[in-house]
């Protein structure tokens, strides 16, 4: 199926560089929310910025078109260039993820009068998707969560996460001796976690727990009386769990120490066949493209919005997700238009 030709959506095109011209690593997210704000504004809609710092522009909730405002740092100078083939691509921190899709979504949404929610914070804890769940009034019949999926992409599924810190203290001794100390119960501890979950390789990493250290610190304390030691751990939680029971399973291995599990989000996994699901399908066969179902390995605002609001959804947007936090980062800008008309006909479609 050849691709439809369109012309340049030139207002999309300069609201997506004025935003990505706008540094708004998490949590000073402020200047680009007021320049979103302006964007509703020029077009007659209600838009503000609310008290953690979320773009609220509620209209039709038949469907609720949402995206995160924050960005990982990376300086990346902000430029348009032509590739190999001669289309132009928009280069910037944020212009993948996830600025195109938070930037399609706002121009669908005053085209087509559909609810909008630029958050802020879900690179670092989801704050704003949290905050709202709680302050917001109803469930939106639909949700369309942006981050990037490519513009024939439909995601449907994320795994959750659950998060701590391991804490162990011993005793302090010659290291001759054969009794563990602190460091080798934290080390013990996480080798039997990996163990519990060890998978084939042919096994799907979507359907896989997997085990991650981030960040790990030990040795003899400052009084010299003990050695300590502290360890970050993360568990990627496939759906076939839910986190209490990953923390059931990794607790029951502990020996010595303690673990503070500080974070923790539910996987989700939407059917293909909602109406939300269905629309994307149809608007992409109707741009010229062929739908792709996806499964994500990481975690997404979608998981947050889906553990509290009962209704179809799906996470879609523009640009390649192996650009997410990469020095390159950069969008095609014919890709960022398809995905706009693809997000007016799906809005256009459900309400």
């Amino acid at each position: 199926m050849s691709q439809t030709v369109q012309a340049p959506d030139q207002e999309a095109r300069d609201l997506l560089e004025a935003i990505v011209r706008i540094p708004s690593v998490t949590p000073d997210e402020e200047r680009a929310a007021k320049r979103l704000v302006e964007f509703f504004d020029s077009h007659g809609r209600e838009a503000w910025v609310d008290e953690i710092g979320n773009v609220r522009a509620p209209a039709d909730d038949g469907v609720l078109l949402t995206s995160h405002i924050d960005t990982v740092p990376g300086d990346i100078p902000v430029r348009v260039e032509e590739n190999d083939d001669g289309e132009p691509e928009l280069w910037g921190r944020g212009s993948v993820d996830a600025k195109g899709p938070l930037c399609a979504m706002a121009v669908a949404a005053v085209r087509t009068g559909a609810s909008f929610l630029g958050v802020v914070g879900e690179e670092v804890d989801s704050r704003g998707s949290r905050y709202v769940i709680e302050d917001r009034e109803g469930t939106p019949d639909a949700v369309v969560n942006g981050e990037p999926s490519g513009w024939e992409g439909i995601t449907l599924g994320y795994r959750g996460l659950l998060a701590g810190t391991y804490v162990a203290t011993s005793e302090s001794g010659h290291s001759s001796r054969p009794d563990n100390n602190a460091i080798q119960d934290a080390l013990d501890w996480w080798a039997a976690v990996e163990g519990e979950f060890e998978k084939d390789e042919w096994e799907p990493v979507f359907e896989r727990v997997t085990c991650k250290p981030v960040d790990i610190d030990g040795g003899i304390s400052d009084d010299g009386l003990s050695v300590e030691t502290t360890m970050d751990v993360q568990l990627r939680v496939p759906p076939e769990y839910t986190t209490d029971e990953i923390r059931e399973i990794a607790d029951g291995h502990l020996v010595n120490g303690t673990v503070h599990w500080d974070d923790k989000v539910e996987p989700v996994m939407q059917s293909p066949r909602t109406p939300v699901a269905r629309a994307f399908r149809t608007a992409i066969r109707s741009a010229g493209g062929e739908p792709t179902l996806l499964r994500k390995t990481g975690t997404s605002d979608m998981n947050v919005f889906a553990q509290s609001w009962d209704c179809p959804m799906v996470t879609y947007g523009p640009g390649d997700s192996d650009l997410d936090h990469a020095p390159n980062e950069h969008i095609q800008l014919a890709e960022y238009d398809r995905s706009v008309t693809v997000l007016e006909d799906v809005t256009e479609r459900l309400l």
